[in-house]
């Protein structure tokens, strides 16, 4: 049974599922990218806001988006692992893109257009503004579940013990690195140019069908994957590894690392083969 259940571990994963992994960050790519360059233009022109707000809810929208990361990856290392984190993180984006390509495409849901220069334009009201800043708030926490947890995803595709896929890791980086550049190139030039020329829905609509369709091939791709098992948060274990030094700070330290308390199976999901290495570097 063992046998069967290892033979099955080393059939799964490998090049095969890139294309799975690489159609969600490009889908990823092209909504972030494509709407943070060219948002200031949809808040001031679309909603009417004051410039300064608009600068307020730009930065607010950048400062979550970099803080959600965080929150990502512990809750995919403690407790649901990179596969799941990621699906749902997708499931939670489309729902935001959903919200904001409704938000451009439907008249209801932003302000009239300017009547003439010698009128004031009117801006978006408090329900239109709240169904923006829900939009906003979704694509921030799906992006955090998102951006930690695919290059290491796809890293846990190729098993590092295997001579004939220790080099394959390597062209993964490189591939990923490229698709990822294309991605932003066709976001700020393509799909700038359908928001200001075409319309702002189908700029939006565009990469929102597309993440759509990423989180379908991902799911899709299941049975394929090599998937790592939650070996508990790293921030939990510095803290713990922390507490313990400042507690044992008088003790003198041992000349052989041999004597120091190992533990094999706990081991194995934090280190490289199942060997946690011992140095003297930060005693």
């Amino acid at each position: 049974m063992e046998k069967m259940e290892e033979k099955e571990r080393k059939q799964q994963g490998g090049i095969i599922t890139m294309p799975f992994i690489f159609a969600n960050e490009v889908c990823d790519k092209l909504a972030v990218v494509g709407f943070n360059a060219n948002m200031i233009s949809y808040l001031t022109i679309q909603l009417h806001m004051p410039l300064t707000k608009a600068a307020n809810t730009l930065t607010n929208f950048g400062g979550t988006s970099s803080l959600t990361p965080l929150i990502g990856a512990f809750f995919a290392d403690a407790y649901a692992g990179r596969f799941w984190t990621i699906t749902i993180a997708s499931l939670i984006y489309v729902i935001g893109m959903t919200c904001l390509t409704l938000s451009a495409s439907l008249p209801q849901l932003r302000p009239p257009p300017c009547q003439s220069d010698h009128h004031p334009c009117q801006e978006a009201n408090t329900g239109q503004l709240s169904i923006l800043y829900v939009a906003l708030l979704l694509g921030a926490v799906g992006s955090g579940g998102i951006r930690p947890c695919v290059v290491a995803f796809g890293a846990d595709q190729f098993d590092e013990s295997d001579p004939r896929q220790s080099t394959k890791i390597w062209k993964y980086f490189n591939w990923y690195y490229f698709v990822m550049g294309a991605s932003v190139l066709v976001a700020v030039t393509v799909l700038v140019y359908i928001q200001e020329n075409v319309g702002w829905g189908w700029g939006l609509g565009i990469p929102t069908v597309l993440m759509f369709l990423s989180v379908v091939a991902l799911v899709f791709g299941y049975p394929l994957y090599r998937k790592m098992e939650p070996a508990g948060s790293p921030f939990t274990r510095l803290l713990q590894v922390s507490v313990a030094a400042f507690q044992k700070r008088t003790l003198p330290a041992l000349e052989d690392p041999w004597m120091l308390y190992k533990n094999e199976e706990l081991d194995a999901l934090i280190s490289i083969d199942g060997k946690l290495v011992h140095t003297s570097q930060m005693r």
